[in-house]
């Protein structure tokens, strides 16, 4: 397998104090994030959160354990509601939203435990991401009326489609449960791109996978970038894998952002060397 190179992407400020690709700059970008922050009960879990993301990026959120960054997530979707802060989705405030609208409006993601439904097939497991766009009725599908029919013979075609991206066509009648670890996350993703996300959010998705299959899963999230044409967002501690797909940059520290920019700049930045190495004493 040949190796990806690093893109080497210009980041260009916005209108806020965000940056994004340059290529995005004409369009706005498809998350905004304004000084978001939630609080448990005395507790700040992320304060002053500030975040763009363009159209087209593909951008990680590291930190060190325990830094806040599955809560950003968890903001992002709706599972929590921000004390304080603006998400911008696409332009529109998704203040008003719960997770099935945020959803529907256009985020996605996969989880740091994986959430299949293993008792049931491949297939069915993506077609359940595929619930937005069933155009049966309950009555329809109850009967088995020539419309249940046609919608059903479109989601096959549609998820032999999805599984194709990662060569799984060919599991589609297996049960979720049976995939070795690499394929059930792997089966996450595709399920997650079945909602028709313009914002895919991933949350540790290498985790538990050797050396090849990180690889690979590299090579096919630029696949999905450049296929779909969505924006990524992904957590992740195999470094090798952020710096080697990723444009931008966010490190989280204690539920604050500490830096952002390129790879180059975050590896070369003193802030994040501490963080996550600590401190030297002077002499050392």
């Amino acid at each position: 397998m040949s190796k990806l190179e690093r893109p080497r992407t210009k980041l260009v400020p916005v209108p806020t104090t965000n940056i994004i690709p340059e290529r995005d700059a004409d369009k706005t970008p498809i998350l905004e994030c304004s000084h978001l922050g939630i609080d448990f009960g005395g507790l700040t879990a992320v304060s002053d959160f500030n975040m763009a993301i363009g159209r087209t990026e593909i951008t990680g959120l590291i930190g060190p354990n325990g830094a806040g960054k599955t809560t950003v997530f968890n903001l992002l979707t709706k599972v929590y509601q921000p004390t304080r802060g603006t998400i911008l989705l696409d332009g529109i405030d998704t203040h008003s939203m719960n997770t099935v609208q945020v959803n529907r409006a256009g985020i996605a993601r996969t989880f740091q435990n994986i959430r299949l439904f293993s008792n049931l097939t491949v297939e069915d497991n993506v077609k359940i991401g595929l619930h937005n766009q069933i155009g049966y009725g309950m009555w329809q599908g109850i009967f088995r009326l020539p419309g249940y029919w046609k919608e059903e013979k479109v989601a096959h075609e549609r998820v032999m489609e999805l599984l194709s991206i990662f060569d799984m066509q060919d599991l589609a009648d297996h049960q979720a449960g049976s995939l070795p670890y690499g394929a059930q996350r792997r089966l996450e993703i595709v399920r997650a791109l079945a909602t028709n996300p313009s914002l895919l959010l991933l949350d540790e998705p290498a985790a538990g996978m050797n050396p090849s299959e990180t690889a690979e899963l590299m090579e096919n999230i630029v696949k999905i970038r450049d296929t779909f044409q969505i924006a990524i967002l992904l957590i992740e501690h195999d470094m090798s894998l952020v710096m080697g797909i990723c444009e931008g940059i966010a490190v989280l520290n204690f539920g604050q952002i500490i830096a952002k920019g390129t790879p180059d700049e975050i590896q070369a930045n003193p802030a994040v060397i501490e963080a996550y190495l600590g401190k030297q004493k002077e002499g050392e």
